[in-house]
């Protein structure tokens, strides 16, 4: 029975690792979130930061030379890491909705979508042959494809990008999930159909009331639909908050950073955009000192030797910081 006082989501000290040749790579590094019904977070950070494989670990969407090594996923209260394999099948197909970057990738050249739409709902839903083909019809055109019916029998190379990715988002909206999890669904596309897919789950989000994982580099799409904001670096959470108040009082320089590289639309000529100097760290080993302080204009002598713990800043907002930028001195924790 499900915890109704519990979150939707639940993750405490999530930690992944990749076995290499070369060595292990620490890719996700004690990650902890929750996530309400109904509610939107962004997951924002550069390429590599570990924003994908911390989302793919909490369904154990994983390649084999990976291993969940710690750490608490819970879904309605229910332990996600102590499901067995048909329970686990049976959530990522019915409570949990996917939707990759590359609809290419992910869509199968062989089949027709409506073959991949309705293979779902036959096989999660219990519908017959005729109903799911009705169902799927009726995805298609929620998601904006017009003449549904017909285009069921179509494959996916005769959809336009922007078509594909909302055929992957029919198919994982199939089972009316509680949960979808989009990763940089709108990178590949044109900013016109970007703003459409934007704008499309906005409004299925409000229809169906479910809980969304946006993944993303793009803080200005964040800015538009989220309602917090998760930045990922080196593996690890090192700013969340409300998706205003992290705009307007970003804590971490990691976070700064990431909002001046942004382009500033004025009628003067423009400046040269900013840029991050540095590179992220090699993860061969869990950060025992801040990750981002080889980068960081404000490091201190403890950035160097100690990992700075998450604290508290107000109104559901914290940081993994030892600078205060109110004060420009080292955090009182």
């Amino acid at each position: 029975m499900r915890d109704t006082t519990a979150p939707l989501l639940d993750v405490a000290g999530l930690k992944t690792v990749f076995h290499t040749r070369s060595g292990d790579v620490h890719a996700v590094n004690s990650i902890s979130f929750a996530l309400e019904a109904g509610e939107l977070v962004g997951v924002v950070g550069e390429s590599g930061s570990g924003k994908s494989v911390t989302m793919m670990s909490l369904m154990d969407l994983l390649p084999r030379s990976a291993e969940i090594v710690g750490g608490e996923v819970l879904f309605e209260g229910r332990d996600v890491r102590g499901m067995t394999r048909a329970e686990l099948l049976q959530l990522r197909g019915r409570d949990v909705g996917f939707v990759f970057q590359d609809p290419m990738t992910s869509l199968n050249p062989v089949f027709t979508v409506g073959r991949q739409i309705t293979e779902r709902l036959r096989k999660h839903m219990g519908m017959t042959k005729a109903e799911a083909k009705v169902r799927a019809a009726e995805l298609l055109g929620l998601v904006g494809i017009s003449d549904p019916e017909r285009r069921l029998s179509d494959y996916p190379h005769q959809f336009s990008g922007g078509m594909r990715q909302r055929v992957m988002i029919a198919i994982a909206l199939a089972c009316d999930p509680k949960l979808l999890i989009a990763d940089e669904p709108t990178t590949a596309l044109d900013v016109t159909i970007q703003a459409q897919i934007i704008e499309l789950v906005r409004d299925l989000r409000r229809k169906l009331d479910m809980g969304i994982i946006w993944i993303t580099h793009d803080l200005g799409v964040v800015a538009g639909i989220a309602d917090r904001v998760i930045v990922m670096y080196a593996g690890q959470i090192v700013e969340q908050g409300p998706v205003r108040d992290l705009f307007a009082r970003p804590q971490h320089p990691y976070t700064r950073a990431l909002l001046e590289t942004l382009p500033k639309v004025t009628g003067e000529r423009s400046e040269r955009l900013h840029t991050i100097e540095g590179q992220p760290p090699s993860l061969g080993d869990e950060p025992t000192s801040c990750p981002f302080a080889p980068r960081c204009a404000h490091a201190f002598a403890r950035c160097m030797t100690e990992n700075p713990f998450r604290v508290d800043v107000g109104g559901g907002h914290d940081v993994a910081c030892w600078w205060d930028p109110e004060t420009g001195e080292m955090r009182d924790v």
